[in-house]
């Protein structure tokens, strides 16, 4: 493994540690950005199961972006996420940020996020 990737790999578990910690039995919603697309999920980790997902390849939002990889598909991908949580029932969630900083896209879709109904 790359020095790079063992660092993030090492923020990634210290922050989902904090998590665990901070819960209270909330479901995580959990972002994934990539080069070309960004990615969200909402996860009960009692279960083992994903309750509601969405990404800049999904239809609803797709046709509406330039690019999957800006903070307006990020805020669409934030409403998204937050409409299908609230619609599986979920409205308070906490934010896993991964190793990602609080910036940026992922800052986007967590505001969007915030703005669409969830609670975090």
């Amino acid at each position: 493994m790359s020095k790079t990737n063992a660092l993030f790999a090492r923020r990634q578990r210290r922050t989902r540690h904090a998590l665990r910690q901070a819960a209270g039995g909330r479901p995580r919603l959990s972002v994934f950005r990539s080069g070309k697309h960004i990615y969200a999920q909402v996860i009960d980790d009692k279960k083992g199961a994903t309750l509601a997902a969405a990404s800049s390849l999904d239809e609803d939002v797709k046709g509406k972006l330039k690019t999957g990889a800006d903070k307006s598909a990020a805020a669409e991908v934030g409403k998204l996420i937050a409409a299908r949580a609230i619609a599986a029932g979920v409205k308070e969630v906490i934010f896993d940020r991964g190793g990602y900083m609080f910036h940026g896209r992922v800052a986007a879709l967590a505001t969007a996020a915030r703005e669409g109904g969830l609670s975090f």
